[in-house]
């Protein structure tokens, strides 16, 4: 049978002219850069992140010059999950796991973006002037090098500003991205192709007024390109009602439905056309003052008009720059019936956004053809509508699916979506990038929602990968809800004799709460060989630190119970020995001086008034042989004509009244158990000062109660000290160290 339609070779009719430096030349002299796009994974980001990516992207397209095409596309394609089956020490539990999913469909989500730069004529080119209508190309010459350099360095500024964001991670592609290797396709040839499938050859592309077909592929396409087809309102995100609540919100972007909450194959293509800004409202201008002068022949004409004057005095009034867009999804089957049932989703994905869904069957050709990488410079212009950039905005899908962690240890889960297994690790990569400080867990959940069941799975793979576990077997006869009752002893001996007490604590807590469950823990670095069989008889569990934590985080605690032992004299002979400990815990586990925040600001206020006293002391205590009770100084200071008593708070929020009215109450106990010891010593010449040094700073209340507190008090004097009187009170003393600390540990602070 003879093949009677026209044929063309595809070298012919294909646009793109070369590949210089990763840039694509198209053969009417446009350029265009191409890069992977890695949006935020699914259900991660809130409403908040929404409008913030949102205002991301529009900032970097602002930075691009005029007659430039924006092409963001969204390739959606049908997959089947690979089992590892190879594994070496696979086991049993793990080889069931992979076969169970395996060639479990899942929707594969990828994205790319291309700008390009072309000219005025090009904007305006209409599908008759598609490269698939000319016979023959005439090849410009780029002839304003100037121009070239300012367009890259333009695209150079939003790849910085897209990246910085921590939200969008930007890759420029290379050559062998768009050409491929001898061992994988490159973009051009799975676009011609339509699959990313690596043994699938290149097919017969044909096209004809009917449809358009790539092999056995069928495509149908879905327009947005005319305001009348475009919803009332748009916006950043929308609620996603499978996933809320009326207590919460699943928020997605709003064009998530025609992503990848469409489950077939397809790719949605996002077109910005930067015009010349002021001429487009030029032409607004005049067509306005048309539409006014046949007014009275046509009502439509008093209605445009209006449209137009409203166009315009958004423009004009909040100066939006005045662009062109489309928008449009590419589908295909190879399966008539199939294409029938896409067809029909895909435009109630479109309504759904409360847009028109619009099946485009004359200009399939023409834009699939403008969807080429680098191409886009091509795109019919009477396929556009004129909009602004922030609505236009709020078409561009903005989340992919889940990714696996390129951590090599983790566990298995599943994309909540397609139930596709995902390889994610919630402690070291986490920790690594400071998202956690610690690698704690604890699993929340209702009765039934399988918190056993997920803890199981945990367990059973971290213990695959080599974790050690520990798990006495007596915790298993625990059946009553239970706690855990947690008790440390460091520094000491730790013999038979110094436990008696923990173990009297814990019999004394098994008969008054005789209806509670818990578990007796002793943490502790040492034990004799008698204390730790006393402590099995008992039933209790030991953790030893250098077990559970590793012998330098034992090491360092040992020395930092002796610094804080003797910190009075630490203080007056190596203060440095105090700050060489916390950079070691800050350098073996991030975070961990966060629990050190208090001993190490006390050591601040210490440190301060150690330059200037006679003698210091950390942690007083001061009891009343009376009634027995007994308060504690965080920092006494003892001077020549005064006793200064200092309070240290290194709280992250500024004090309240209501601890500030505590401290009072204090404050009042121990001067009067001052003023008694005073008849002995015959010390009645010295002044008392109590201090309150606090990082953060005191609210409105907690600073207004100071200033008349101290204005009426007679018997003793209090004062108050915020961050910056800190640091000012540091210079003015010379004390560097302080500056130094402050500004190192407590720098983020709010004040």
């Amino acid at each position: 049978m003879r093949n009677s339609s026209k044929i063309n070779t595809l070298e012919s009719k294909f646009p793109i002219l070369a590949i210089e430096q990763d840039c694509l030349l198209t053969k009417e002299a446009d350029i265009s850069v191409g890069f992977e796009v890695q949006l935020p994974e699914l259900f991660t980001i809130s409403g908040e992140d929404y409008e913030i990516l949102h205002s991301l992207w529009h900032k970097a397209i602002k930075v691009l010059p005029q007659y430039t095409v924006i092409h963001k596309q969204d390739w959606f394609i049908k997959e089947q999950y690979e089992p590892e089956l190879q594994g070496e020490n696979l086991s049993f539990l793990s080889h069931s796991y992979e076969k169970h999913f395996n060639e479990r469909p899942f929707l594969n989500h990828r994205c790319y973006l291309f700008i390009t730069q072309t000219t005025k004529n090009r904007m305006r080119a209409q599908s008759n002037f598609s490269s698939l209508c000319k016979g023959n190309f005439l090849p410009k010459e780029l002839t304003n090098r100037k121009h070239a350099t300012q367009f890259l360095e333009a695209v150079a500024q939003l790849e910085h500003i897209l990246n910085d964001s921590n939200l969008i991670k930007l890759r420029q592609l290379k050559t062998d991205d768009y050409i491929g290797t001898p061992h994988k396709k490159g973009l051009f040839e799975q676009y011609l192709s339509l699959s990313t499938d690596e043994k699938e050859s290149l097919q017969d592309i044909c096209l004809s007024a009917e449809q358009m077909r790539i092999g056995n592929q069928r495509l149908c396409v879905h327009t947005l390109s005319d305001t009348e087809d475009l919803p009332s309102k748009v916006q950043a995100d929308s609620r996603y009602e499978r996933l809320s609540t009326d207590k919460s919100d699943c928020r997605l972007s709003f064009a998530a439905p025609v992503g990848l909450l469409l489950s077939c194959n397809h790719i949605y293509n996002q077109y910005l056309f930067l015009d010349n800004s002021d001429e487009n409202l030029r032409q607004f201008e005049k067509s306005a003052r048309n539409m006014h002068s046949l007014s009275r022949y046509s009502r439509s004409n008093q209605i445009n008009k209006e449209w137009i004057e409203q166009y315009l005095n958004e423009a004009h009034s909040y100066g939006f720059s005045s662009i062109r867009a489309h928008f449009n999804v590419m589908a295909w089957s190879d399966n008539p019936q199939e294409l029938r049932s896409i067809k029909n989703d895909v435009g109630s994905a479109l309504a759904s956004m409360e847009c028109k869904p619009r099946h485009n069957t004359i200009d399939t050709a023409t834009l699939y053809w403008a969807g080429i990488a680098g191409n886009a410079a091509d795109f019919p212009s009477e396929e556009t509508f004129y909009t602004f950039i922030e609505p236009a905005l709020c078409f561009f899908t903005q989340e992919t699916n889940y990714q696996s962690s390129s951590s090599p240890f983790g566990i298995k889960m599943a994309d909540r979506l397609t139930g596709k297994p995902i390889h994610l690790d919630i402690s070291d990569e986490p920790m690594k990038k400071g998202i956690i400080t610690n690698r704690n867990k604890f699993v929340l959940g209702p009765s039934g929602s399988g918190k056993s069941f997920f803890t199981n799975h945990l367990v059973r793979q971290y213990y695959e990968q080599g974790t050690h576990f520990t798990a006495p077997s007596y915790i298993c006869g625990l059946s009553k809800p239970s706690f855990v009752l947690a008790d440390i002893m460091i520094g000491g001996s730790n013999d038979e004799e110094n436990i008696n007490f923990f173990l009297t604590k814990i019999n004394t807590i098994k008969k008054t709460h005789k209806k509670s469950n818990f578990i007796p823990y002793l943490i502790t670095d040492f034990l004799s060989n008698e204390a730790l069989s006393k402590l099995k008889e008992n039933g209790i569990v030991i953790g030893l630190i250098d077990k559970l934590f590793g012998r330098e985080y034992k090491e360092l605690m040992e020395s930092l119970i002796r610094v804080i032992t003797n910190i009075s004299v630490i203080l007056k002979k190596e203060p440095n020995k105090f700050i060489e400990i916390i950079k070691k815990f800050d350098k073996l586990i991030d975070g961990k001086t966060n629990n050190l925040r208090g001993d190490l600001f006390e050591f601040i206020v210490g440190y301060y008034h150690s330059n200037l006293c006679q003698s210091i002391e950390i942690d007083k205590n001061y009891r009343d042989d009376d009634d027995g009770k007994k308060k504690e100084v965080d920092v006494y200071a003892s001077y020549q004509d005064k006793i200064i008593l200092c309070e240290c708070k290194a709280y992250k929020t500024p004090i309240s009244l209501e601890i500030i009215e505590e401290w009072n109450e204090k404050i009042a106990f121990i001067y009067k158990v001052i003023e008694k010891n005073r008849s002995f010593t015959g010390d009645k010449n010295r002044d008392i000062i109590f201090e309150f040094w606090s990082i953060s700073g005191f609210s409105e209340e907690a600073t207004q109660y100071f200033q008349e507190k101290k204005n009426n008090l007679k018997k003793y004097k209090i004062d108050f000290y915020k961050r910056d009187e800190i640091l000012k009170k540091a210079k003015d003393s010379n004390a560097n160290k302080i500056t130094d600390i402050m500004n190192e540990y407590f720098a983020n602070d709010d004040i």
